[in-house]
């Protein structure tokens, strides 16, 4: 890495507007060129460090380095001195000789910036308990192919206020579209709009969004306060006619979403899923820019 200051991607909130959308663009671009994948990664390695499990976020990661020419090592925390003697600092500094860049994938928000503080190399956030934002990039993709401009969509999230739908407040402002979060009133969000009616938050909605209840390390949770949030048929056709329903997966099916909204043509999940590659392409781009990266090569 040249640059002195590595770009890392830890949170939407912590990069420019400007620069948020062109990454969306050059998602958009990178989709486009699926099957004839430019090569702009050759000859550089990304680490990819996990405590948590993972299907799209270690698939859509591995796999975009890889498309582009790219390498990839993957360990989980416990693998690593991480989690053991060594301080993070150390950790940080050695990763950044070896690789040219690192997705961490963990729990602890504090931590990882912690990581990233150290670091050489570019960071990314692969998902906290605080936010997700690689996620959240694929969404607002998939949202502008099925839908057009995000600007003043109205996106109502239901049940569980976590990391993603945390996110989304932090991108409502930068696209310009209006978040409505329909959730159990002990959970009501403080930086986002709240509505506790879901039948009525959904009244002209664009996009309905929800999220398991029941996050990975949090089994046995009373899931009884988001039964009046569950994503059903009554409550989609309050919504706009061509409005779309995603959800970032894995999915409890029957709970937050019901078998029958996910049959229909609204549900958008896969393509939803996909955009994770083509988001994350993007986002290594950026962040890998100073390391000779270059879109058009």
């Amino acid at each position: 890495m040249t640059d002195a200051t590595p770009r890392h991607f830890l949170d939407l909130s912590e990069i420019p507007a400007d620069t948020l959308k062109q990454i969306l663009n050059h998602a958009h671009q990178l989709k486009r060129l699926k099957f004839s994948p430019p090569q702009i990664f050759e000859g550089l390695s990304l680490a990819m460090v996990f405590d948590k499990r993972s299907t799209r976020t270690r698939m859509s990661f591995e796999a975009a380095m890889k498309q582009l020419g790219g390498h990839t090592i993957v360990m989980n925390t416990q693998e690593m001195q991480i989690t053991g003697a060594e301080s993070v600092e150390d950790t940080a500094n050695v990763v950044s000789r070896f690789v040219d860049a690192v997705m961490i994938r963990m729990g602890d928000h504090e931590a990882l910036c912690e990581f990233a503080q150290h670091a050489k190399i570019p960071v990314i956030n692969g998902l906290t308990d605080h936010s997700h934002p690689c996620q959240i990039m694929a969404d607002l993709m998939t949202i502008e192919e099925k839908l057009g401009a995000l600007g003043g969509k109205k996106i109502v999230w239901y049940g569980d206020f976590n990391n993603v739908a945390y996110t989304f407040a932090q991108a409502a402002p930068v696209w310009g579209f209006e978040l409505l979060v329909s959730c159990p009133e002990d959970l009501r969000p403080l930086n986002a709009a709240y509505e506790p009616d879901a039948q009525k938050a959904a009244e002209g909605a664009d996009v309905i969004v929800t999220d398991t209840w029941v996050s990975m390390g949090q089994e046995g949770k009373d899931i009884d306060k988001f039964w009046p949030y569950q994503v059903n048929t009554a409550l989609m056709t309050r919504a706009k006619p061509h409005a779309i329903f995603m959800h970032c997966m894995p999915i409890h099916r029957g709970e937050e979403v019901t078998d029958e909204v996910l049959a229909t043509p609204a549900s958008v999940i896969y393509d939803e899923a996909e955009n994770r590659l083509h988001a994350q392409k993007a986002i290594l781009a950026w962040c890998l820019e100073h390391a000779g990266v270059k879109l058009s090569r």
